[in-house]
């Protein structure tokens, strides 16, 4: 069992809960959403920043590849049942592109610094889009790697230079690629900037 099918059941603090409003809320004052978009939450765990987002497009997808964060996945669904939310055991470095169109808008929140191949996963993510299609990933400034305890698994990247990040979303093929603070995680170990990756599929 994976360290985060092992956490799934207690996922949904309130610390995440805000956090995920608050991205949210910085992709909604950064990006047009309508009730026409196909969206995809990419690593979306019990779904947190997808469902926040559900109201806002016309098909939201919360895909990861843990069997134990779907499962809570699957329950929320159940027990609110959203026309327009489904789940989706998806692995973005492994997996091909889900069945259906392709997607206008692809979303995550701190994913991007558990995937070792950066490149490869904003290459990937960008062949989930159509043409004109959005990216919307928020994710940790470089820190020291105080933001995670010492027996956390799973993290390759002690959060992103910002202007790296943005020349390697543009070598992955997206354009107007741009980079906005998202929020601060604060805590009683430091604040932790959250920027939000903006880009488009040409």
């Amino acid at each position: 069992m994976s360290t985060f099918d092992e956490k799934a059941r207690t996922w949904d603090t309130p610390e995440r809960r805000e956090r995920a409003e608050a991205v949210a809320a910085s992709i909604r004052s950064a990006l047009d959403l309508d009730n026409t978009m196909r969206a995809i939450d990419v690593g979306a765990g019990t779904g947190l920043l997808g469902l926040a987002l559900a109201g806002d497009v016309g098909e939201m997808v919360l895909a990861d590849p843990s069997a134990g964060m779907l499962e809570v996945v699957n329950e929320k669904l159940a027990a609110d049942s959203p026309s327009n939310v489904s789940g989706l055991r998806f692995d973005l470095l492994a997996d091909p592109p889900p069945a259906g169109p392709p997607f206008d808008l692809v979303v995550s929140l701190l994913v991007l610094h558990h995937l070792d191949d950066t490149l490869a996963a904003l290459s990937a993510i960008l062949g989930l889009l159509r043409s004109g299609g959005r990216l919307a990933l928020a994710d940790l400034d470089a820190e020291d790697g105080s933001f995670h305890d010492a027996d956390a698994e799973g993290i390759h990247h002690r959060g992103f230079d910002r202007l790296a990040v943005t020349r390697q979303a543009r070598e992955a093929g997206f354009i107007d690629v741009r980079v906005v603070t998202s929020m601060t995680i604060e805590r009683d170990d430091g604040s932790f900037p959250v920027f939000l990756l903006l880009g488009r599929r040409p």
